[in-house]
C-alpha cells in the first residue's frame, strides 16, 4: 500500500528518478575528468616515448594538451557539483510539491564543454 503522506509529497518514481538523474550527472563528470586526464597522460606518454625512441623530443614543445587536460577536469568536476546542486533542489521541490525547471546551471555546462570542445579542436587541427 502507498503511504499517503509520500503520495502528497511527490511520489517514490519523481525521487528515485530524481537519484537515477544525480547518478547520470556523476558518470557524465567521471567520464569528463577520465577523458581530461587520458589526455595528459596521453601527450606525456608520447614525449616520452619520443624520448626514449629517437634520443631527443620530436614532439614540439608548446602544447595545449596539459591545459586541455586539466579543463576537461575541472568540467567534471562541475558538472558533479552542478548535479548534487540540482538534486538537492528538486528533491526540496518535490518534498514542497513546486517544481519548476530551470536550465541556468544547465547552460553553463553546456558552454564549458562546448569550450572545451573548442580547445580539442583548436589542438587537434593544425596536426591533421
Amino acid at each position: 500500500m502507498i503511504d499517503e503522506n509520500n503520495k502528497q509529497k511527490g511520489g517514490v518514481g519523481d525521487h528515485l528518478a530524481n537519484e537515477r538523474t544525480f547518478l547520470a550527472w556523476i558518470r557524465t563528470s567521471i567520464a569528463l575528468m577520465g577523458f581530461g586526464f587520458v589526455v595528459v597522460k596521453f601527450s606525456l606518454f608520447v614525449r616520452q616515448l619520443s624520448l626514449v625512441v629517437t634520443g631527443h623530443n620530436i614532439t614540439p614543445v608548446k602544447g595545449f594538451s596539459g591545459v586541455i587536460g586539466v579543463c576537461l577536469v575541472a568540467i567534471g568536476a562541475v558538472a558533479a557539483i552542478i548535479g548534487y546542486l540540482r538534486y538537492r533542489r528538486v528533491e526540496k521541490q518535490l518534498l514542497n510539491q513546486a517544481f519548476h525547471p530551470e536550465s541556468g546551471l544547465l547552460l553553463t555546462l553546456t558552454l564549458a564543454v562546448i569550450g572545451g570542445s573548442l580547445l580539442l579542436l583548436y589542438y587537434l587541427l593544425p596536426n591533421l
